[in-house]
């Protein structure tokens, strides 16, 4: 099992594969260049900039408006091809069956559907423009009918139609929503980095349809960015950049949120760097980027949803971005 993260390098991005082992710990396995170029700028806006799906590793080059393709052979890459993102800045991607959407999120925004090519990604023309959209994440509904972009400009949620058609949009429920994940019940969570103010940060949990189930239910951190479910929807972990720290919310059937504990976990508490984070593919270990100490860390998930920590690995520069985990 793996980690995979970029580097965001203008000069010529790569992944850095990690090894898991059966305790969580991680050495690097490789480095593997995209072909194309990042932005070379820390703390990129990069929620699903690196994404595992339909056995394949695609990678979003900021720098140089492409998306990478690799195979995935026991861990091992091999980049079939990079593909111009059909626009500019793209910094999230959503994978399901043999369907990609890029989240363009330069200049005029848009989010630009692909196919799942051998040698990497094919253009279908679905072009969704996002006008006056500060979009952070794409992502796709449980059903797989729809996309939702955050869009922080506006403290709304953009939902998009696959295949094409009129975008509709609605009200979140906290200012500057920002990063998403699901439940495997349905429940969607938002985090809500509430314009960046000291100790305001929190989440809210939406039903289908984008009904409002809890809403604004703070963790007392800051910045708030990136969520991540459990196999199991009981518990959703996001990571604060402003305190460098992760929070714990306990999902309850009816899709209702509580905060379990406002810091479940720290690398360094009251310094900034917490950013992209992923569980693993079987549920037992959540990792997340450092940006500040330029470190992978990783917890093992208890049962009772709270976080042990299996230790880090060093060696990424600042501009790390994105993160998957097999």
């Amino acid at each position: 099992m793996h980690v995979y993260v970029q580097t965001n390098d203008s000069n010529g991005n790569e992944v850095v594969a990690f090894r898991r082992d059966d305790d969580g710990a991680l050495a690097e396995a490789g480095r593997y260049g995209t072909g194309g170029k990042g932005d070379g700028v820390p703390h990129l806006k990069s929620q699903g900039s690196v994404v595992l799906g339909d056995g394949r590793l695609f990678v979003t080059n900021a720098g140089s408006d492409d998306v990478s393709v690799f195979s995935v052979d026991e861990g091992t890459l091999e980049l079939l091809g990079h593909t111009a993102s059909g626009g500019s800045d793209p910094t999230s991607i959503a994978v399901r069956d043999g369907a990609a959407y890029v989240l363009n999120a330069g200049g005029d925004a848009n989010v630009t559907g692909f196919r799942v090519g051998s040698a990497g990604l094919e253009a279908t023309g679905e072009t969704h423009a996002l006008t006056g959209v500060d979009p952070a994440q794409v992502g796709f509904t449980p059903d797989g009918r729809s996309l939702l972009v955050t869009d922080r400009a506006n403290d709304a949620i953009v939902e998009l139609p696959v295949g094409g058609g009129e975008s509709s949009v609605h009200g979140s429920s906290g200012k500057t929503p920002y990063g998403f994940a699901f439940t495997p019940q349905g429940t969607l969570v938002v985090t809500e980095a509430a314009g960046a103010q000291a100790g305001e940060a929190s989440v809210s949990s939406y039903a289908a349809g984008l009904q409002p189930v809890s809403r604004v239910v703070k963790n007392t951190r800051s910045e708030v960015c990136w969520a991540a479910a459990t196999r199991d929807g009981r518990f959703v972990y996001v990571t604060n950049f402003g305190d460098n720290t992760i929070s714990s919310y306990r999902v309850s059937d009816d899709g209702s949120v509580e905060l379990l504990a406002a810091v479940a976990a720290s690398t360094n508490l009251g310094s900034p760097g917490l950013r992209d984070e992923a569980l693993s593919g079987d549920g037992r270990f959540l990792y997340a980027i450092d940006t500040g100490a330029q470190r992978v860390y990783g917890w093992r998930v208890q049962d009772d949803g709270s976080l042990a920590e299996v230790g880090s690995a060093d060696g990424l520069p600042e501009t790390v971005a994105g993160l998957a985990a097999s």
